[in-house]
């Protein structure tokens, strides 16, 4: 008795929309969250688009490790494979065929995550040099306003 209460429990939380579980009817492996493919460059900009479409969906939890893989003999650990198989799609959508290629075999969203930032949120000291000297030589020239912002903004 006390585990279909426990299972009835889990199923009712599974259809609370606020639950990083729950999966809505419109959400599947094939679509596509952010307009941008990731091709090796630009990393922080696409990033931020992917962190904003993820949390729109609660579903940030499966690549920050908020929601982590429950014991496989917990109710909720089909739902969470499931969830969690799709957040891994959206992310290996988001990449250029090359990188998806690359990162097929990751076990899960939070690894597929992990392995992103440590090729690609490096600090680089040549290209820190770099974009240093290019915020240097920045000026407005003909640009207006808006344009010099939005230029510098980018660097």
């Amino acid at each position: 008795m006390a585990i279909e209460e426990n299972t009835s429990d889990s199923t009712n939380s599974l259809l609370d929309s606020t639950n990083p579980l729950y999966m809505h009817p419109s959400e599947n492996a094939g679509s596509m969250l952010v307009l941008v493919v990731f091709d090796g460059s630009g990393y922080r900009s696409w990033r931020r688009g992917v962190l904003r479409a993820l949390s729109m969906k609660n579903k940030v939890g499966f690549i920050n490790g908020k929601c982590g893989k429950p014991d496989s003999k917990d109710p909720t650990f089909d739902q969470w494979e499931q969830c969690d198989n799709v957040v891994t799609s959206w992310i290996l959508n988001f990449l250029s065929k090359d990188l998806a290629d690359s990162l097929q075999y990751v076990n899960d969203a939070k690894e597929l995550w992990e392995e992103l930032e440590d090729r690609y949120d490096q600090t680089n000291g040549a290209k820190l040099y770099q974009r240093q000297k290019e915020i240097n030589n920045l000026s407005q020239g003909t640009l207006d306003i808006t344009g010099y912002y939005t230029k510098m903004k980018k660097l």
